[in-house]
């Protein structure tokens, strides 16, 4: 049985790998390596250099075959005891290792950890450079570089014939050696020969190579040329674009119009009008200053505000007969205060603006937690609650300003970097970050109440299923780009009151970056995950593949289960209207109590010539034996409809199911809502300034602020400052572990993540590295003790 497991991964060289390091390896030596679970730990020759750490199963190996290499790059390295430590890259490459004893292991994480400072220090070097590079322009032509690549190989075998000659040389005087011998070995000898035999076939082969390296060196040239003359025609129709747009915005900007239209349009815009509840209306009319008029004609008898104690069914009763009218006025951060309008009894003033203060949180609930056209409903309380027990929240954010940009500019010296190194200005960016797009997946957290009620686990996996489509509803019409976390940086959501949840996110890695996230719900439920991806700019489209687990656990069955996402492509990154791709298989398996049952999803990629609707998704859940118990079938963009399963025929090919229900039913955003990022309710609502938070939550985060202002250049000047700041920080943590090695000392502890703690799973397991929520931000907030917190802004 080949090594598997915890052994090689994508990025490892396989068998048949012929990857020699060099002569001069910056550490080597015996360690014992996990390969499976019928071997368990097997003894490796590892060798550490020039940020790769290789393996071999001896030394003799080293010449022909690698087992496996490792990237340090981009790894996390992590001690589990004394003697064995994890290497893992991103999850789709781990090593498990044990040293001997303590003393080796640390020799051993010192090294690696020195080594992945330089490898990080190194690739930064190279950016560097390649940008100088391109800024001065000199750069060497197609046939120059030819010419220079030949060159190079015919020095090259020139150093391989000096030594061919001086192993000739020794070889002639090894058989002569042997023939005066009185009794010469055969064998030796022969031995000899082939030897000598097996130089000149190396160097006839060396010869040979570059004889083809010089000829295909013309057609490099030529398919360089090629290459740089479409680069070339793609740039001037980028510019002849960029010139068209800008003279149409002009032409656009000079149209001559009346103050009175203007203002006319103005009024029209701002002005929203809620459906009819009970017998009252509502209109919100926005104002110059940030504020909104509320109208609601109230008529019959209702109670007083002592009616909201469910104990005072006595108490006393009024008549209103004339319309209130109510001042919202609204702050920068979103909260506001109510003033109430004149009234004919002022001794009621009281009461009246409890009463319309009831029924917006009442409204305001209703259109959060109710699905449109659903039968589906989260649980609610429908009383009136009073002002004092629930947070104003805020209905939408500044409209985003229409500023010009050189998108050619930018994306020139993009194309094929990782998403995550790219210096991407926030006018491609929405005014959220990747913690927050992450918590907004919980904007349909009901189906999760539901699925916690269900007391059949196939059927709370359908619904489990249905929750995790919903995660990419928004994605749809969301084409801006999340802010990258600062390593440290958190974020809050405390929704318990009003939506029965709460998550705490933490940015827990840099390189790579990866996000921590725990959140538990009212109805019984809990939810973590641990997110980071790979993404690459092909220059048409962006393709994000993310990377980690997401987990849910219900507390009163016990049942658990885990999936992955799928892979999301956008699409006309240069020209065009960009569009959004959600595709892939996704597995949703069952542990613990529902261990055996499992759910696969498959996200139809789009295409033209697809007979079906586009963003159309399939599943089936089957229980421990393999029989289908409930299919799935919608789209991800719009609703989901599950169905049980009635009966199937032999081999399960077809099944006939039952009525077919709605698991889920997207609540479209306003009409308005393009002008402002096209956010949803609970998206405008993630950023909202609160009290009390930590310092290093992301609604502190000065950059991010600005843009969703308007204040776009200042938040690009302080998007710079803080990632600057960043690095600093890093370039620090090499040096002290570069003057740790030199002491041969330990080196100094990485960032350690604040509120979740690393955990490593036994060997052989799928996710090797966990970050485990440790339940003490809550207590922190309580308390208002952020001593733990670091200095990120």
């Amino acid at each position: 049985m080949a090594e598997a497991g915890a052994g090689t991964g994508a990025g490892g060289a396989g068998a048949a790998g012929r990857a020699p390091p060099p002569a001069d390896p910056d550490m080597k030596g015996w360690l014992f390596k996990w390969t499976n679970y019928l071997k368990g730990y097997q003894r490796r020759w590892f060798v550490l250099s020039n940020g790769v750490l290789s393996y071999y199963r001896n030394q003799a190996e080293m010449a022909h075959t690698c087992r496996g290499t490792i990237t340090l790059g981009g790894a996390l390295i992590h001690t589990v005891d004394s003697c064995t430590f994890v290497i893992s890259n991103g999850g789709t490459q781990t090593f498990h290792i044990k040293a001997s004893n303590e003393v080796e292991r640390q020799s051993w994480v010192t090294a690696l950890e020195l080594a992945k400072a330089k490898a990080i220090r190194a690739a930064e070097s190279e950016e560097e450079e390649e940008a100088a590079a391109n800024a001065s322009g000199n750069t060497l032509s197609p046939e120059e570089a030819g010419a220079a690549l030949t060159r190079e190989l015919a020095t090259r075998l020139d150093n391989l014939h000096t030594c061919a000659e001086l192993i000739a040389k020794h070889g002639v005087g090894l058989q002569r050696t042997l023939a005066d011998l009185d009794y010469p070995d055969e064998q030796v000898t022969e031995k000899a020969t082939l030897f000598r035999i097996a130089c000149n076939v190396m160097m006839n082969a060396c010869a040979e190579y570059l004889q083809v390296a010089g000829a295909q060196g013309s057609r490099w040239s030529r398919l360089l040329q090629h290459e740089r003359e479409q680069k070339q025609r793609l740039q001037e129709v980028v510019e002849q674009l960029a010139r068209q747009h800008d003279t149409l915005e002009k032409s656009v900007n000079a149209r001559p119009q009346s103050g009175s239209s203007r203002e006319s349009e103005e009024e029209d815009d701002q002005e929203f009008h809620d459906a009819q509840d009970g017998g009252s209306t509502m209109a919100i009319n926005s104002g110059e200053e940030n504020s909104f008029i509320i109208k609601i004609p109230i008529k019959g008898n209702r109670r007083n505000s002592s009616s909201y104690n469910e104990s005072s069914e006595d108490s006393e009763t009024e008549t209103v007969t004339e319309t209130q009218q109510v001042l919202f006025v609204a702050d920068q951060a979103g909260r506001g205060t109510l003033d109430a309008g004149q009234n004919t009894n002022e001794n009621n003033e009281d009461s009246e603006k409890e009463l319309i203060d009831g029924i917006i949180q009442t409204k305001l609930r209703k259109s959060h937690k109710n699905q449109s056209n659903g039968p589906i409903v989260r649980p609610h309380v429908t009383e009136v609650v009073p002002i004092g027990t629930m947070r104003q929240r805020r209905m939408r954010i500044p409209d985003k300003p229409n500023y010009p940009l050189n998108l050619w500019s930018i994306m020139k010296n993009c194309i094929g970097k990782e998403l995550s190194k790219i210096p991407i200005p926030v006018n491609f960016s929405e005014p959220l970050s990747m913690l927050q797009r992450l918590t907004e997946e919980f904007e349909y957290s009901n189906i999760l109440d539901i699925a916690a009620r269900c007391t059949d686990p196939c059927e709370q996996l359908a619904y489990v299923a249905a929750f995790t489509v919903s995660s990419y509803a928004t994605t749809s019409n969301r084409t801006g780009k999340p802010f990258n976390p600062l390593l440290g940086e958190t974020f809050e959501c405390d929704r318990m009151e009003d939506l029965g949840w709460r998550a705490i996110s933490e940015q827990v890695s840099h390189h790579p970056p990866m996000v921590a996230q725990y959140c538990e719900g009212a109805a019984g439920w809990r939810c973590w995950q641990e997110f980071t991806m790979t993404s690459k700019f092909r220059g048409k489209y962006l393709q994000i593949i993310p990377l980690g687990s997401a987990y849910v656990e219900f507390d009163s069955t016990g049942n658990r289960y885990k999936w992955r996402k799928v892979t999301t492509t956008v699409h006309n990154i240069i020209v065009g209207k960009l569009w959004v791709d959600e595709h892939g298989d996704m597995e949703i398996t069952g542990e613990g109590a529902a261990s055996g049952i499992r759910c696969h999803l498959k996200y139809l990629p789009y295409s033209y010539f697809s007979k079906d609707t586009q963003r159309k998704v399939t599943g089936l859940v089957e229980n421990p034996n393999g029989k289908p118990k409930w299919v799935i079938q919608g789209h991800w963009d719009t609703r989901i409809e599950i169905a049980p399963v009635t009966n199937t025929n032999l081999d399960s090919t077809v099944c006939k199911t039952g009525k077919f229900t709605t698991a889920w039913q997207r609540i479209m955003p306003p009409e308005d809502s393009d002008k402002y990022y096209n956010f949803t309710l609970l998206a405008s609502q993630l950023n909202e300034m609160e009290d009390d938070v930590a310092p290093t939550d992301t609604r502190n985060r000065p950059d991010q602020r600005l843009m969703e202002v308007g204040k776009w250049n200042e938040a690009n000047e302080e998007k710079l400052r803080l990632e600057e700041k960043q690095r600093a920080k890093r370039r620090r943590r090499e040096a002290e572990a570069e003057e740790a090695a030199a002491r041969r000392e330990a080196p100094p502890p990485n960032s350690q993540p604040v509120w979740f703690t690393r955990q490593t799973a036994p060997a052989g397991a799928t996710d090797t590295t966990a970050h485990v929520y440790n339940g003490d931000y809550w207590l922190c907030k309580e308390r208002q003790d952020w001593s733990r917190c670091p200095d990120i802004y």
